[in-house]
């Protein structure tokens, strides 16, 4: 959970501290005090998009960071190990989120530089923001879907992620097919020049590093005078000519006149020196040796000079035309092959390939009815716990629907698909159309939530959905940007209770106006602004119980300044702390150690 965040340069805000409670934490203050900056550095501790506008006029750049504890799922601590991010002691975990009056934005992670993305990711496992945009968001049908199957969790991810895959596979083939059919000249062409250049190089048969090979050769045949001339001059100094000539006696020959004196010599030293110069003689012998093995192997043979000459004139004329070298036109003739393979244009493999397609496209119709099974399956319980939380948010008649039907199409839809019975449209997400319907009262129509909802009444079933939706939400931290607006009365005693019940199993934090809501929270920040030297200035303190009266009655239009309003105040959080007592094992009794 997040335990604190430190805000500095952000906005109207010159330097604050939010410490939160385990629980319900509620963030209030006047109209451009900068409550909507503590939603915003949120955003940023996320991995949102930075904005220079953000930062403090006069402030080089705002900076944001967040201390997070008591971090256990599997994929946080995955984040954060591959990040190479430090814990502290107490396995807390430290983020920031720096953003320059330039624009430039940086982002840390327990002590690491890391990409904002990382935080982004480290974020989706820890907290969730909820806000007005959230409601029109969540009004659009790609959301509403989105929404069911983020509360049917493995019922839809598994055949959805089954139905992908074939419809992937299914969308492949039938645009292999198309374009088969459709560019069947154009690729008959295009088959008969990678047939022809095939028969060219099989011809020739050329073998790897063959090139290479043949020009050593050719160096060597047409060098063979030289290097015989070589190689005799060699061998006639180390043996001596060959005629017997005392005038070339060769290096043999001197090593025995030095040996036939070192071993006659009288004194020892010199004596000792006959075995080495005996090695030496060893070894020249065998260099002899191997010279007139080489001499014999130099016979001039023209005929063999001129048919390799003749092979490589046939090996040039491949590496003219398909690459420059022999490894390479047998690297262009295995390609060659490959394409020849998916160029198959007979009626036979056209129809092979019908064949697949229409049986993939019958597996994924079995996929998708058992996707759209298990969305009505979800959308049936769906619908019934957020009726539930409306009834608890003052709406006690109304009934929320959430309806899964096909979407309806042709067969001149390259997208069409069969399924049970219907023409529906295989999108990347199944074939289904998700609606939210409201119902006002038993007797009242069914219609799109935007248009039976009035302004409050919207607020207050994206609050039931977000709730609901917070039980299958593997994170510990939800934050709530102004859900209530367009509510008073007793609809807000009722929100402010649903978040009080809500901190029994999650962290809350909320930024709102409304004194109802604000009484039920655990620990109450206020966000007040001041001048300092002719410059705004706004910072973040925890209330007392006191501070709270007072500021409970001033969001009561304004009576902080008198006893009605104060006994008013004193009501509200009176009630509240009776309402939490009723709670058993309520959240302000979780203490962050």
């Amino acid at each position: 959970m997040l335990a604190e965040m430190r805000i500095q340069g952000l906005g109207v805000i010159d330097e604050a501290v939010l410490e939160l409670h385990p629980g319900f934490t509620v963030v209030t203050g006047e109209t451009g005090a900068g409550k909507t900056m503590v939603v915003t550095g949120l955003h940023l501790l996320s991995g949102g998009r930075s904005d220079a506008s953000k930062v403090r006029a006069g402030s080089a750049k705002a900076v944001v960071e967040g201390r997070f504890t008591e971090i256990s799922g599997e994929q946080a601590l995955r984040i954060l190990s591959d990040s190479g991010a430090e814990t502290d002691e107490d396995g807390s975990v430290i983020a920031v989120r720096s953003v320059g009056a330039d624009g430039r934005s940086r982002a840390h992670l327990g002590g690491r530089s890391v990409p904002v993305g990382v935080l982004g990711k480290l974020s989706e496992q820890l907290l969730a923001v909820h806000g007005q945009n959230d409601q029109l968001r969540l009004l659009r049908p790609a959301e509403q879907r989105a929404v069911l199957d983020r509360f049917a969790g493995e019922d839809v991810a598994e055949p959805l992620a089954d139905y992908r895959k074939t419809r992937q596979e299914w969308l492949s083939v039938a645009r292999e097919l198309e374009e088969r059919r459709s560019r069947s000249r154009e690729l008959a062409q295009q088959a008969d020049l990678l047939r022809h250049g095939l028969a060219e190089i099989e011809a020739v048969d050329p073998a790897p590093g063959e090139d290479v090979e043949l020009t050593e050769q050719v160096k060597r045949l047409a060098a063979v005078d030289e290097l015989r001339d070589t190689a005799t001059a060699a061998l006639i100094a180390v043996t001596g000519a060959s005629d017997g000539d005392p005038d070339v006696p060769g290096a043999l020959g001197l090593l025995a006149e030095a040996r036939r004196r070192l071993g006659s010599a009288e004194d020892a030293t010199l004596r000792e020196l006959e075995p080495r110069v005996s090695e030496a003689a060893v070894l020249l012998d065998e260099v002899g040796r191997e010279l007139t093995a080489y001499l014999d192997t130099l016979d001039a043979d023209p005929e063999r000079l001129e048919a390799i000459l003749a092979r490589q004139a046939e090996l040039k004329k491949l590496t003219r035309k398909y690459a420059a070298d022999v490894d390479g036109v047998l690297a262009w003739a295995e390609d060659a092959r490959a394409r020849l393979a998916g160029m198959d244009t007979s009626e036979e493999a056209l129809e092979e390939l019908a064949a697949r397609r229409d049986a993939l496209a019958e597996e994924l119709a079995g996929h998708a009815a058992r996707l759209s099974a298990a969305r009505r399956t979800a959308a049936a319980e769906l619908g019934k716990q957020i009726t539930t939380e409306l009834s608890s948010l003052a709406m006690g008649q109304a009934a929320l629907e959430v309806t899964v039907r096909g979407k309806q199409t042709d067969a001149t839809d390259p997208l069409a698909l069969t399924v049970d019975g219907q023409t529906v449209t295989a999108g990347p997400d199944g074939v289904d159309e998700i609606e939210l319907l409201l119902r006002a009262h038993a007797k009242a129509p069914a219609l799109p939530v935007h248009k039976a909802a009035s302004g409050g009444e919207l607020s207050r079933v994206m609050l039931a959905i977000e709730v609901v939706l917070a039980h299958t939400d593997t994170v510990q931290t939800l934050v709530f940007d102004e859900v209530d607006a367009g509510v008073g009365g007793r609809a807000a005693v009722e929100i402010g209770r649903r978040l009080a019940r809500l901190a029994r199993t999650h962290q809350v934090l909320v930024v709102t106006h409304l004194p109802q809501v604000a009484a039920f929270a655990d620990r109450h920040l206020m966000v007040d602004k001041g001048l300092s030297d002719g410059v705004t200035r706004s910072g973040v303190r925890t209330l007392d119980d006191e501070e709270r009266v007072t500021e409970l009655a001033r969001m009561l239009a304004g009576l902080d300044d008198t006893e009605t309003g104060r006994a008013h105040a004193e009501e509200l959080l009176n009630s509240a702390k009776e309402f939490k007592a009723t709670m058993g094992d309520k959240a302000g009794s979780r203490v962050l150690e």
